[in-house]
């Protein structure tokens, strides 16, 4: 994603239109057991063979690398977002890509580079191309528009190049706090279910460590 793509389509909200709401989701592990089984070249199930041959949709790589965490913020992300300016109302933080919609095919050698990257705001590859997508995302953004993330908030390794561009815009599920990555992935899922939206707080100056709350109750 660049600015020019997102400043084309910036002049067709007006001022008075409901304010836009962008999820940008964490990315999943590319160096782990599932990275390692979908990389292999001798994998043939129907994901690792699409890789392979034509590239894959990153959302879809992301939600088998990581399972129901990335599985749930995709599915929430897509059904609560208000895109206007922005190309997309979910992007996805991607090690050396910066922000890309879920849509976005990626093949298996790129998968193999971005799997190289560490994610840590030391780490050029990874800060620079973040950090560049999102002055372009904070340009096409008015000020009562909202930028959630979900995804690790405990740590500064999204949070201190997002926040340094969205000036405050930057915000994050309340209900997360304390809570592990496999909670938070099943509680998305149940509020798409049950059409209920999280409340939202302001990164900046935020609690986000805390007590773990209580399980989730079983869906019947």
């Amino acid at each position: 994603m660049d600015e020019e793509e997102i400043r084309a389509t910036s002049g067709a909200v007006k001022e008075d239109s409901v304010s836009q709401a962008v999820f940008l989701l964490s990315p999943a592990h590319c160096g782990g057991k599932r990275g390692r089984i979908l990389l292999r070249e001798e994998a043939d199930f129907p994901l690792a063979v699409q890789l392979r041959a034509l590239g894959a949709p990153i959302g879809e790589v992301f939600s088998f690398l990581s399972g129901l965490y990335f599985r749930g913020k995709l599915t929430y992300g897509r059904a609560f977002s208000r895109p206007g300016a922005a190309p997309s109302g979910v992007l996805v933080i991607t090690p050396g890509r910066g922000l890309l919609p879920p849509e976005t095919v990626v093949t298996h050698e790129e998968l193999r580079a971005i799997a190289e990257i560490g994610v840590t705001p030391e780490e050029p590859r990874f800060r620079e191309p973040l950090a560049r997508d999102s002055a372009a995302l904070a340009s096409a953004l008015s000020p009562r528009d909202r930028v959630i993330l979900l995804g690790s908030i405990a740590t500064g390794k999204y949070v201190d190049i997002l926040e340094g561009h969205l000036s405050g815009r930057l915000r994050f599920p309340s209900a997360f706090v304390g809570r592990g990555d496999m909670s938070r992935g099943g509680l998305m899922l149940r509020c798409v279910l049950e059409q209920r939206e999280l409340e939202y707080i302001p990164i900046a100056g935020a609690v986000r460590r805390g007590p773990r709350p209580p399980k989730l109750e079983r869906i019947r």
